[in-house]
């Protein structure tokens, strides 16, 4: 089989495309844990979620960073664990479209930014079955948008970049994905995936 006849390569985001938003009991339950409030966009969580996601702080920083004290190994586990818990729950519609793909033969890719310890946490989850190869910004060092991300991936998948449809929901990483030409699809919460990739 020559490449042109071989199915391409579909990379996904994995929050937001292939999980849903936390529920309000799942913030509840890690801010009752962290003893301060976490959710809201300008929190301590997400200031310093992007160096979590790169590697550049390990468990115990991260959460130190987040709850303004030292945290030791204990309770960075567990906030570790509440925060997988709150991106866990899987968007059911994401899922047929993975298993229409996978039974069509196309060859399956997932791309987050996400710390290694969620990372860890979902490793032999079941949603990665669909999935030929799985990259977390922490293992790559980078984070989306950043360019060297994507390229980062079409190495390590040896494909062209026009042979790859990358879904996200952020455009900024849709944006950074079509410069390098890759063909990326803005995914909205809440629309058909499906319909969005004209399966």
């Amino acid at each position: 089989m020559n490449d042109r006849q071989q199915p391409g390569w579909y990379v996904f985001d994995y929050g937001m495309v292939i999980s849903t938003a936390p529920e309000p009991e799942d913030w509840e339950a890690l801010e009752e844990a962290a003893g301060i409030p976490l959710r809201h966009p300008g929190s301590s969580y997400w200031l310093h979620r992007l160096d979590y996601d790169q590697g550049k702080l390990d468990s115990r920083q991260y959460w130190s960073r987040v709850l303004g004290r030292d945290v030791g190994v204990g309770l960075a586990s567990e906030m570790d664990s509440l925060d997988a818990i709150q991106w866990s729950h899987l968007n059911l519609d994401t899922l047929d479209v993975l298993e229409l793909l996978h039974s069509r033969g196309s060859r399956l890719a997932v791309l987050s930014n996400m710390p290694a310890a969620m990372a860890e946490d979902f490793a032999g989850a079941a949603w990665t079955k669909y999935f030929a190869r799985l990259f977390f910004s922490s293992g790559i060092g980078l984070t989306k948008p950043e360019p060297g991300v994507f390229r980062h991936v079409l190495d390590a998948l040896a494909t062209a970049p026009a042979a790859v449809t990358f879904v996200d929901d952020k455009h900024e990483n849709v944006r950074a994905a079509r410069t390098l030409g890759i063909n990326a699809i803005h995914h909205t919460p809440g629309i058909d995936l499906q319909r969005e990739l004209g399966l």
